[in-house]
């Protein structure tokens, strides 16, 4: 593979681009700084495909980005392959309201191959390679110039391992016929709603406890409020307030400025200057949410009863079990919060009863539930064993029969057809 000079030129970057416009599909990663900054600040992106390889300076004087950006999201016969991609997206977005398609991450497509539920690229590299990643450069300041070589060297290992890895973990995924399992994960990481900076909506990472709507009025205009602050300012939104303090200030509001000198999280400065002001008139014109914005009840979280609360611990065990039956990671399969409203009796709504999930997993764990499936010892490993298959090793003709074979049981059974967020499951 070829591997190219610092390329710090709109002239070398359009050529770079023509070629690579060819290809079939191109790795990219990017290094970026935004300890200090609310924006993320670009400092290197690098690209490679089978071919060629190269590392491109966007902080270079007068370079044109332009034929590289339109590659990413424009180009839609060329698939972008990324690892832990998330926060490359969000960098490509921000720098032009759309995100690369088609895509690929090969991290989350290592867990449809195997057990790795968040495998890191150095371990992605050894485990496909059996190379070991210099760490070295790993907490460069990639924001100074001049780079040296060895930072370079780092930086571009990170899409040449890459271009070699995916080919081979394709014709796996090929192999095992789990390609068309990831469809979805794939639209997922490219939806731009996923890193669309919406004020309004900042208040949802919030955690507050409860669903008065006077008090997430509050949480909503204050999150707003910080947004912008942190903006305006390019810092990260930490530094204005943190999370939890905006949460005990919007759960118990101060009464006048002064009082901000009381709140623990804040200096006494907030108790005279412009910004407990800002803060204060943003409390003062918060509004209770409406009804429609106020979060779902679900029975996320709910107490599930004892014998609910075994059901759920069944469904891990089931779930632990598939997992290592078929190497594939237990995230991609079913979520936790999933299980648990499973056991709530929720059947609507759910992924894991939808599509591939429901044929590898789901059915199964809805038998379990419905009583239909077992657990058995068999070899010294722990298996799922259907009710029915029990009775004919036992010679059993009745499900009582067996009861009375192998003494008392709980029933675990769960009334189905409860959705997501019907008042009867909570």
């Amino acid at each position: 593979m070829k591997i190219h000079p610092l390329i710090t030129t709109s002239e070398a970057l359009a050529e770079l681009c023509e070629r690579l416009s060819k290809a079939d599909f191109v790795c990219v990663d990017t290094e970026f700084m935004r300890e200090n900054t609310f924006w993320p600040e670009l400092c290197l992106i690098q690209i490679a495909d089978t071919e060629e390889a190269a590392a491109i300076d966007p902080m270079a004087a007068g370079i044109d980005m332009t034929p590289l950006l339109d590659l990413l999201v424009d180009n839609e016969d060329v698939l972008k392959v990324f690892h832990a991609g998330g926060q490359d997206v969000e960098i490509i977005y921000n720098l032009t309201q759309r995100t690369p398609h088609p895509i690929f991450d090969t991290q989350i497509a290592m867990m449809a191959i195997s057990q790795s539920e968040q495998i890191g690229y150095s371990n992605l590299v050894e485990s496909w390679l059996g190379t070991a990643v210099d760490k070295g450069a790993r907490f460069t300041d990639w924001s100074r110039r001049p780079l040296d070589a060895r930072q370079l060297e780092y930086a571009i290992g990170d899409v040449t391992y890459l271009a070699k890895i995916f080919p081979r973990m394709l014709k796996r995924l090929i192999k095992t016929g789990r390609g068309e399992w990831l469809d979805a994960e794939m639209e997922k990481l490219a939806d731009p709603a996923n890193y669309r900076n919406d004020p309004g909506n900042a208040w949802q990472r919030i955690r507050a406890a409860g669903r008065n709507p006077a008090m997430l009025g509050r949480l909503k205009a204050l999150a707003a409020w910080r947004e912008a602050e942190a903006q305006d300012k390019n810092i990260p939104r930490g530094r204005i307030v943190r999370d939890e303090t905006l949460a005990d200030i919007a759960s118990h509001p101060p009464k006048q400025q002064a009082d901000l000198a009381k709140v623990r999280g804040l200096s006494s400065g907030w108790k005279d200057n412009d910004i407990g002001r800002r803060l204060m008139n943003t409390l003062a014109n918060a509004k209770p949410l409406s009804d429609d914005e106020l979060p779902a009840r679900t029975p996320r979280g709910a107490p599930l009863g004892k014998e609910g609360a075994l059901v759920a611990d069944l469904l891990k065990l089931l779930l632990k079990i598939r997992s290592r039956e078929i190497d594939v990671a237990a995230r991609l399969l079913a979520r936790s919060d999933d299980l648990e409203l499973l056991a709530a009796g929720v059947r609507k709504g759910l992924t894991l009863l939808e599509g591939w999930r429901f044929e590898q997993f789901g059915q199964d764990a809805l038998e379990l539930v419905e009583g239909k499936l077992a657990f058995a010892v068999l070899g010294g490993k722990l298996k799922m064993t259907h009710i029915d298959e029990i009775h004919e090793e036992l010679g059993v003709q009745s499900a009582t029969a067996a009861a009375a074979h192998h003494g008392p049981s709980i029933d675990i059974s769960v009334e189905p057809e409860i959705e997501v967020g019907d008042q009867a499951a909570e």
